[in-house]
C-alpha cells in the first residue's frame, strides 16, 4: 500500500471503557520512507463538531484512529485551519498516562 484514502473515526477515549467522542473523518495517508504520513479533515462542518473536537485536541491530542474494518491505531491529532484539518503522528508513548486538566471557574 503506497496510498491510502478513505473516511475513519478518531475516537477519544477517557479511559480503557469510557469512549467520550468519536468524529468521522477523511484521511489521506501515504507510505514514507520508514513510516507513514497521513492528513485528514472534518467530515461535518457543524461549528459543534469542530467545538467538540478543538476542547478533545486541546484536553489530549492522543486519539485511536479506527477504520471501516475496526482496526485501530494511536494517533497523535495536530490540528490545522481552526481544527477543520489536521495532520495525524502515530503516537508511541505509553499506553496509560495521566492527564490533568483545569478549567479555571
Amino acid at each position: 500500500m503506497d496510498r491510502f484514502e478513505d473516511r475513519c473515526w478518531l475516537d477519544w477515549w477517557a479511559n480503557s471503557s469510557t469512549l467520550l467522542d468519536s468524529v468521522e473523518v477523511a484521511i489521506v495517508m501515504a507510505a514514507t520512507t520508514g513510516g507513514w504520513e497521513a492528513n485528514g479533515r472534518l467530515v461535518s462542518d457543524s461549528g459543534e463538531d469542530r467545538e467538540a473536537f478543538a476542547f478533545l485536541c486541546e484536553l489530549d491530542p492522543v486519539f485511536t484512529l479506527r477504520f471501516a474494518d475496526e482496526s485501530v491505531v494511536a494517533v497523535t491529532v495536530h490540528p490545522t485551519d481552526g481544527h477543520r484539518r489536521f495532520s495525524l503522528t502515530e503516537y508511541t508513548g505509553p499506553v496509560q498516562r495521566s492527564v490533568v486538566n483545569r478549567i479555571p471557574l
